[in-house]
C-alpha cells in the first residue's frame, strides 16, 4: 500500500488541475486504507501548484528505474 509522503505517479490526466499522465507528487493524506489518496503536485522550486484528491487507480508508486521529467504548466 502506498504512505504517505511516498512519492506517486500519476496514470491519468487531471484537466481540472492543469496535471498530466505521468506528473509526480507526494502522498500527504490517505484515505479509507489506500482507496484514496490527497497528493500535492509541486514545481521544480518547491511551489505547490495542484492538490487532489485521487482513486487509487489514478496514481502508482515511483519504480526504481524511473527518473523525473520536467514540463512547463500552463498558464492558469
Amino acid at each position: 500500500m502506498i504512505t504517505e509522503h511516498e512519492r506517486v505517479v500519476l496514470t491519468t490526466s487531471v484537466p481540472a488541475e492543469g496535471l498530466e499522465s505521468g506528473d509526480v507528487g507526494t502522498v500527504v493524506h490517505v484515505y479509507r486504507d489506500g482507496l484514496a489518496y490527497e497528493v500535492e503536485f509541486t514545481t521544480l522550486d518547491g511551489k505547490t501548484a495542484a492538490v487532489a484528491t485521487l482513486d487509487a487507480a489514478q496514481v502508482r508508486p515511483v519504480g526504481n528505474r524511473e527518473i523525473t521529467h520536467a514540463r512547463q504548466l500552463a498558464a492558469r
